[in-house]
């Protein structure tokens, strides 16, 4: 099965580590991001990568020079400028008539992505999109007036889900995508989830985006202290 991977943002809310590398070549320990995704999917017996470019794409073009593993590697310009539904549908020639699984370079997860596609196959869906509770930073407190009615420290369970970024896609789904200009997250998925055809895998184990420093520096530390979270897939 393909696996699409989205590599060719900006990423500009981390513009300290992007002025030279693009996102997902930020290092976590001692890879890259995008190795770090890939190694999942190869767990689970995915190695047929289609790898969207764009900035700063010849880095990447660059780490990939030399063979990993018995992967097949296909590292395909997608536009510096394209926004993420538009990277996907360039893609739509090499994805052809098959299922596929999409994410991705800033994500970093434990799920189980064999029970992920079984879950697809079941609902026979266009779309299936894994939900996350994000890692909760704030306590909650309500005001009734000056008084204080509620509080509660920190929790994940006071959290919605939020996409968690590993999907797994039939390729009707792509004549929903208009242009380069098109957002996955924007018309595309909202228009198959008034279709009824967008279905939701709850993930509750380790999942991680990354966005700020604090994120890097928080999965470095996962990684120094060698817990178990370290991105390893869940049996």
């Amino acid at each position: 099965m393909k696996v699409v991977l989205l590599a060719g943002g900006f990423g500009t809310r981390l513009s300290e580590y992007t002025k030279t590398v693009p996102k997902p070549m930020i290092y976590i320990g001692d890879k890259p991001m995008l190795l770090h995704i890939m190694k999942l999917y190869a767990k689970y017996g995915f190695k047929d990568f289609y790898i969207a470019l764009g900035y700063k794409g010849e880095i990447i073009k660059k780490f990939f020079n030399k063979k990993f593993f018995d992967w097949n590697i296909n590292l395909i310009e997608t536009g510096r400028n394209t926004m993420t539904g538009g990277r996907l549908k360039r893609l739509k020639k090499y994805i052809g008539n098959e299922t596929f699984m999409m994410t991705y370079g800033d994500g970093l997860s434990n799920i189980n992505l064999k029970k992920l596609l079984k879950f697809h196959k079941k609902n026979k869906k266009l779309v299936t999109l894994t939900t996350v509770r994000p890692p909760a930073r704030f306590g909650v407190i309500k005001l009734k007036g000056q008084h204080v009615s509620y509080f509660k420290e920190k929790s994940k369970l006071d959290e919605g889900w939020i996409n968690g970024g590993f999907f797994v896609m039939e390729p009707e789904f792509l004549k929903y995508i208009k242009n380069d200009n098109t957002y996955l997250e924007r018309e595309p998925l909202e228009t198959v989830t008034k279709k009824r055809q967008l279905t939701a895998f709850k993930h509750n184990g380790f999942w991680q985006c990354v966005d700020t420093k604090r994120d890097i520096d928080k999965l470095n530390k996962i990684l120094s202290a060698k817990k178990r979270l370290n991105f390893e897939s869940q049996k």
